[in-house]
């Protein structure tokens, strides 16, 4: 353990970040390296680490994040790919990296949150953390917004691999307007693109005609909407007229849809999301769902 040191915000260090990549990579299967290469690995993302030599061994990573929550904007921090390599694991080097965070941030915001596997529920509420029971919104009687036979013309499908439709994503969440003012994230353009290059690669796509990008799967009867992307105000019977076609019978939301006119079921969603505030009052968090695309 003497040659163990601690470093942060070393993006730039190739050795450095790469290690941290394998270490994400062998621990939740995701890799940063492709994310840093093609530039948008920002400021905002913070990796907070113990290193053995060059080598990664323990992290706790902090992304600032703006929260808007009934049209104000808090500052937050929301905590992500908390790892320890199993070589050096049960040696509280994660719970030394957490109060690091805490120590440097816990005066600068009013939320820390962080999404927790079931393994280690246990494990942050030792540090304040109390957990949130999210809601999941749907929306089931779709006939009015279902689309026409000729309604998907306008809309292609975005490639990631493709320099052009990158950018293209990228201009589009620069100038995007939060999707909710109830409860969303404004400013994660940098954890979007990670989403764009890793996890919803196949699904996303872009309304030509509107100049919106939608982010969503369709599995037989029942649309997943993860994300809309848009820099003007839109009706959102609009958008599902373009991907809603007569076999669907069922729309999730995967964050906090704030539309007019609109009835939606809810049902507990159980994401593993815990906060810690200042004031000890999570109120804030109460019946809604965190913007999928903006998880780390």
């Amino acid at each position: 353990m003497h040659n163990i040191r601690f470093a942060q915000d070393y993006k730039n260090n190739d050795r450095a970040r790469k290690s941290l990549s394998d270490l994400a990579q062998g621990t939740f299967g995701i890799s940063f390296e492709d994310w840093y290469q093609k530039g948008y690995w920002k400021e905002r993302f913070i990796p907070y680490s113990y290193l053995d030599g060059d080598r990664v061994i323990a992290n706790v990573s902090v992304s600032i994040m703006d929260l808007i929550i009934n049209g104000e904007v808090s500052q937050a921090v929301q905590i992500g790919t908390v790892m320890t390599h199993p070589d050096y694991r049960n040696k509280g080097l994660s719970s030394r990296l957490l109060t690091k965070v805490l120590d440097d941030y816990e005066h600068k915001c009013e939320y820390i949150y962080l999404f927790a596997n079931e393994s280690v529920l246990d494990f942050y509420p030792k540090f304040g953390f109390r957990p949130v029971q999210e809601q999941l919104f749907s929306l089931e009687n779709i006939s009015e917004y279902r689309s026409g036979p000729a309604a998907n013309k306008n809309v292609r499908k975005l490639d990631m691999q493709n320099e052009a439709d990158r950018a293209l994503m990228y201009q589009r969440s620069l100038e995007r307007l939060p999707n909710s003012q109830r409860w969303g994230t404004a400013n994660s353009e940098g954890i979007l693109m990670f989403y764009g290059l890793n996890v919803f690669s196949e699904e996303i796509y872009y309304l030509e005609e509107e100049n919106i990008i939608v982010i969503y799967k369709k599995e037989e009867d029942r649309i997943d909407l993860f994300d809309i992307i848009s820099a003007k105000e839109f009706e959102i019977q609009d958008i599902l007229s373009h991907i809603a076609d007569k076999d669907v019978r069922k729309i999730v939301f995967h964050y906090t849809p704030d539309y007019k006119n609109m009835y939606l079921n809810q049902q507990a969603y159980d994401g593993g999301l815990f906060v810690r505030t200042r004031s000890s009052d999570i109120s804030s968090f109460h019946n809604i769902k965190y913007p999928i695309t903006s998880t780390t």
